[in-house]
């Protein structure tokens, strides 16, 4: 009982430091009154029952039917400790059916505080909010009833049979006249309620799954629909003919009632529909279903908010040679920073110390350069992840290393000479354009994502000052350290406190640990997910929340939804499996209060700063008729968008999950024509993704800056793909406006001609490798491996230009994990295709004056591929020259002598590959040899401020 009260009232003290109390006191006094009322009712209708069938036992005692029966052992045994039995079964009976109503605390609250959508059903004519929060409700209580009037007719006939009530014996069952009438009634009320759930169910047809989709199909209309309603008046006959057995001696009329029941369950519920379906609707079913469908198509669309979605016919036939590319900074800027990828890169170069980390993967931001347009940021925080091993005491672990530093950021179409990402915001302190920029003053990471943290920590007080490690100095050894002044937390100076959580944690040390003192707090609900969740517990919470600098501080910006599966006609689907694609993290943070959904709203914008943990929500979508009931079960938990500030503004963005959910939906519910929708020809699919080499995982959407036809300038979107259901060419490009304005939120579809084959990013990425698969390779010697970035995909100038960034990730070495270094470049264009250090350099071989396309392969029959001996050699020569070159890069310290000779060897050698893989006349090597690179391919990492060759054309990497 204890462990209890330190729960609960450790939870009270939670919401009363972020102040919401009043969410913890109205879902604790809603629960309580619920399980109340569930004790009272379940408890009530079961305890009275058995206690009524003990007290009308017969006069006669239980051998009034003659002879003694297996019963009298069991009586004789039990009779003796009956109250115990009793009290002990209703207690059990009391906490199952309590808790099970507590549990349903949302569905009383909803129903209580429903808000009309003002939109009529197709079928019934009744408002949706009908079928969203009283249909539930209704649901719930006859559920409940049903459970207790079982439970009730079951246990009232065991006590009737240990006491002699009825027997069962030949020639058949013998019962007093008191167990027949309370087992009559009681059987009476239970198909009196089955007839109010007849009726019930006749609503909960928009939601079935018979016919060809979601919705109440035709069979369901035109012979469930009655069926149920004639079955809601034979039942409420039937009740009736229960409760005349009262009165009436003899089994006979329960026995019709009975009979009658089953029977018409059987040929009027079950038959009669299957005869419809059969025979009238499967010969004829797209006749027959074409206006459930239609019914269909209008509500899915409308519930997950792509019913205004722009379709554009673009035929993607651009011509390269008419396009300037410096016009359009959507391609020239374009991020080639995969957020997917870098976080190695991230680790290695601005971890500083092994007990901080970034989260992987990265988040995609938007930032102004110095000229204060916006660009593409690669964001994160320098996250805890705990003490050094050496260093792991409880003291450290929860008192010293208590939080994270540091904002890190890169511009995402930028890198250095050595192919890293150009840091603008960095180190400890944070230093770069980027923080002077924003004015970041708190760099101080309390609260963030990393699974590994302190689980609590105790900050504050006037223990030691400055006792917290704030970050290391810059000499190596010494540390600054600082000490909390926040106002989130909760005060552990009181006995009383430090006990609570010393039970609540099972951690002795916060009771008796003299560091800890009349100021101190504790720290704990971390994970900014966690946070919002526990403040909203209606909300269903995306799984990626990305850190911005706001007003000068570091907050965590969250997308959270308000969900529903009760949306009539609209499409059911999983949610999990709509968003799952290969970024999602298996490891959800906050597991989401339902799966199956067919309803979805970004409702609400939350932030939680990382200093203090303040958890401030606001209102997205002011019209969503769940948010404005949930916004009356808590008056001033969410605030007016009006209340944000500029500078929150600038970083929001369209969420990931409700787009992944969007072009899950849109895959075949851009059809609205009901026949071409039923012949299925024209649905899509999310194509797996290209780049990571794994088979059925969904290529993830993008967020970066694109301009769509018919606008003038680029804007931060997301975006994705489509292919057809059958083949890998590509069906339709799809993206977002993701930046608060007029066009926030909407989505446009590029449609490709169903006539031309434009190729998808399947068989983009397969020419990529096949075009350059000599200089690929050269990439991945000397223990190298490359890694392919997230595979772009824009349109430009009438078509459609793939980029891909490639990145080496060179072999471990000197006790240095691997990561991955950005070295070239993959452009295609229609038939064109570039290959490059830089992204200028690759749309200058597609868009270029001078750019030719790939000539074909010249191969004579009859004549085996087969490198020449000259190619080998100089091969060998290659391979030797990038050797040198990375033992002198590996060396301690690197030998920058021989790595210049070794690059200067290596850049002849690849002259000499390139010459002696030209071809005057016979075959070009085939792929199982290793073909010819350019010069373009240097395969070995630059130095900083050593300028590696300029690219120079080739055979085999001209587009």
């Amino acid at each position: 009982m204890f462990f209890l009260f330190a729960g609960i009232y450790t939870d009270y003290l939670w919401y009363d430091s972020v102040d919401y109390t009043a969410v913890f006191s109205s879902v604790v006094v809603t629960q309580i009154l619920l399980f109340i009322v569930g004790v009272v009712v379940m408890v009530g209708l079961v305890g009275g029952n058995m206690l009524l069938a003990y007290r009308v036992r017969p006069m006669f005692g239980p051998g009034m039917f003659g002879g003694a029966s297996g019963a009298d052992r069991y009586r004789m045994a039990l009779d003796p400790h009956r109250k115990l039995i009793f009290l002990i079964g209703v207690g059990v009976l009391a906490l199952f059916s309590g808790s099970s109503l507590a549990g349903q605390w949302k569905t009383w609250l909803e129903f209580l505080n429903a808000t009309p959508f003002n939109e009529k059903d197709a079928q019934f004519g009744l408002d949706l909010s009908f079928f969203m929060f009283t249909y539930p409700f209704i649901r719930m209580v006859l559920n409940f009833l049903f459970t207790a009037v079982v439970l009730s007719a079951i246990m009232a006939a065991v006590v009737h049979y240990l006491y002699g009530g009825f027997r069962i014996q030949s020639p058949g069952l013998h019962a007093s006249r008191a167990a027949r009438v309370h087992l009559s009634v009681l059987l009476g009320v239970f198909v009196l309620l089955k007839a109010v759930a007849y009726w019930v169910d006749r609503y909960g047809l928009v939601f079935s799954d018979r016919g060809f989709a979601y919705g109440a199909s035709y069979t369901d209309v035109n012979a469930v629909l009655p069926a149920k309603t004639i079955l809601a008046i034979i039942a409420l006959i039937c009740a009736v003919l229960f409760f005349a057995g009262v009165v009436r001696s003899g089994g006979m009329l329960p026995g019709v009632a009975f009979g009658l029941l089953v029977l018409s369950a059987i040929l009027i519920g079950g038959v009669y529909p299957a005869l419809v379906e059969q025979f009238q609707v499967k010969p004829n079913q797209q006749d027959r279903e074409q206006p459930y469908i239609k019914r269909n198509i209008a509500a899915t669309r409308k519930a997950y908010g792509i019913d205004k979605t722009e379709v554009i016919e673009y035929a993607a036939q651009g011509d390269p040679s008419k396009v300037n590319v410096t016009t359009d900074s959507s391609i020239s800027g374009v991020r080639l920073l995969d957020p997917n990828l870098v976080a190695k890169t991230y680790q290695q170069k601005q971890r500083i110390r092994g007990y901080y980390d970034f989260h992987d993967p990265l988040d995609v931001d938007r930032y102004p350069d110095a000229s204060g347009k916006m660009r593409d940021t690669v964001v994160a925080v320098r996250e805890l992840t705990g003490p050094p091993r050496e260093q792991d005491n409880w003291i450290n672990r929860h008192l010293v290393y208590t939080h994270g530093y540091g904002f890190v950021a890169a511009p995402g179409n930028e890198v250095d000479s050595q192919g890293l990402p150009a840091f603008d915001a960095k180190d400890m302190p944070v230093t770069g354009s980027l923080a002077q920029q924003t004015g970041l003053k708190e760099s101080r990471i309390y609260f963030g994502e990393s699974p590994s943290a302190p689980q609590y920590v105790i900050v504050g007080g006037d223990r030691k000052p400055g006792q917290e490690l704030d970050y290391p100095e810059s000499s190596g050894t010494g540390q600054q350290n600082t000490t909390y002044t926040g106002k989130g937390g909760v005060p552990v100076g009181s006995f009383l406190n430090r006990m609570l959580y010393a039970a609540k944690y099972g951690e002795t040390n916060l009771l008796l640990s003299g560091d800890i003192n009349d100021k101190s707090k504790i720290l704990y609900e971390r994970n900014p997910q966690q946070r919002i969740a526990k403040v909203a517990p209606f909300l269903s919470l995306d799984d990626n929340p990305y850190p911005a600098i706001v007003d000068g501080r570091v907050v965590w910006i969250a997308d959270a939804y308000t969900t529903s599966n009760s949306y009539p006609y609209s499409d059911s689907r999983s949610l999990e499996a709509m968003t799952r694609d290969l970024v999602t993290d298996p490891r959800l943070v906050v597991q989401q209060p339902r799966d199956k959904i067919n309803y979805m709203r970004n409702a609400v914008k939350a932030t939680v700063d990382a200093y203090d943990g303040t958890v401030t929500l606001y209102a997205w979508d002011d019209k969503d008729p769940i948010l404005q009931t949930w916004r009356k079960v808590f008056p001033g938990l969410i605030k007016s968008q009006n209340e944000m500030t500029d500078g929150l503004k600038q970083h929001l963005r369209y969420p990931e999950a409700l787009f992944k959910v969007q072009r899950d939906v849109l895959s075949r519910y851009h059809i609205e024509d009901p026949n071409a929708f039923y012949s299925g020809q024209d649905f899509w699919n999310v194509p797996n993704d290209p780049s990571s080499g794994e088979r059925d995982v969904k290529q993830p959407p993008y967020y970066l800056s694109v301009r769509m036809p018919n606008t003038t300038e680029p804007t931060f979107s997301l975006t994705t793909t489509f292919v057809p259901r059958q083949g890998p060419n590509l069906a339709a490009f799809m993206s977002v406006d993701a930046t608060p304005g007029p066009d926030y939120g909407k989505l446009r579809i590029l449609r490709m001609p169903s006539n031309t084959t434009i190729p998808g990013p399947g068989q983009v990425q397969n020419n990529f490798q096949n075009k350059f698969s000599g200089e690929l390779n050269l990439l991945n010697i000397g223990g190298a491996k490359v890694r392919y970035g997230n595979l772009l995909t824009l349109p430009f100038a009438d078509g459609l230009v793939y980029i891909e960034p490639v990145y080496v990730e060179t072999a471990a070495s000197s006790g240095q994990e691997p990561y991955p270094i950005l070295r070239r470049v993959l452009v295609s264009y229609g038939d064109r295709v570039g290959f490059a250090e830089t992204l200028e350099g690759a749309l200058q071989q597609v868009f270029g004056e001078g750019a030719q396309q790939t000539k074909p392969d010249v191969t004579k029959p009859d004549v085996p591929a087969q490198p020449s001996t000259a190619l080998s050699q100089a091969i060998a020569e290659a391979q030797k020259a990038y050797d040198d070159a990375q033992k002198a890069l590996t060396a301690n310290p690197p030998d920058w002598t021989k790595y210049g000779e070794a690059q200067k060897a290596l850049k002849s050698a690849l002259e000499k590959v390139k010459n002696a893989s030209t071809p005057v006349a016979g075959p070009t090597p085939s792929s199982s040899a290793t073909p010819a690179p350019s010069s373009s391919a240097t395969p070995a990492p630059t130095p900083s401020g050593t300028a590696s060759p300029p690219p120079s054309p080739s055979p085999s990497s001209s587009p």
